[in-house]
């Protein structure tokens, strides 16, 4: 039996849904296409409950992937069957956490797109679309991609104790410093800690407080 599709009677919820309507018309200007540049789609999913929580994955392992044992959202890389990036986005989410947004889910808007800050990471541009799903709604690893599945309150992630910096050694011998959050023993750094800081600039405008 299927969860019940989310409303938006949480009052968290549709604040937030308002405001990323609002932003679209700054996005507007943004091109959805770029030859050069692989695009891919990742889904910022927020359960409701007490404390909205996040959705992270700890990407697996794996030779050749730029961001192998990460923390990052679910989603990927576009591919010719999908419609549009939205539905990249759903796509992806079903196949790394077994979570249909299209079922449980409802689409609440995107964010900014974002790209590498280093061209040592591939030529992409990635679109990050938020969903709201109801409290009690699960997700498990469903994909050889994926090892691990967090929920992580809003919260917990926004407080000035999650924020740190992490030393990244690279194969040249070099060692750079860079921002991240902390939970736990998991570094959310990169793409997914720029994505995330740049969503709670949002959230910090929305009321009620999310």
């Amino acid at each position: 039996m299927k969860s019940p599709k989310i409303s938006l009677v949480d009052p968290r919820l549709s604040t937030l849904r308002d405001k990323l309507l609002s932003l679209e018309e700054e996005f507007a200007h943004i091109p959805q296409e770029a030859p050069e540049r692989t695009h891919a789609a990742v889904s910022i999913v927020l359960r409701e409950g007490c404390l909205l929580e996040v959705l992270l994955i700890k990407r697996a392992e794996a030779e050749g992937d730029p961001w192998s044992g990460q923390m990052a959202f679910p989603g990927g890389r576009r591919d010719p069957t999908d419609s549009d990036l939205l539905q990249t986005a759903i796509r992806e989410t079903l196949e790394e956490v077994s979570l249909s947004l299209g079922d449980q889910g409802i689409h609440l808007g995107r964010l900014e797109p974002t790209v590498p800050a280093t061209t040592r990471l591939p030529p992409i541009t990635i679109f990050p679309y938020v969903f709201g799903v109801p409290e009690g709604t699960d997700a498990q690893v469903s994909s050889r991609e994926v090892d691990e599945i967090l929920w992580v309150p809003l919260a917990v992630l926004q407080d000035p104790g999650s924020t740190s910096t992490v030393e990244i050694h690279y194969g040249d011998n070099r060692t750079r410093t860079f921002p991240c959050l902390r939970v736990g023993d998991r570094v959310i750094w990169g793409l997914t800690y720029r994505i995330l800081t740049g969503f709670f600039e949002i959230l910090r405008t929305s009321e009620p407080s999310v």
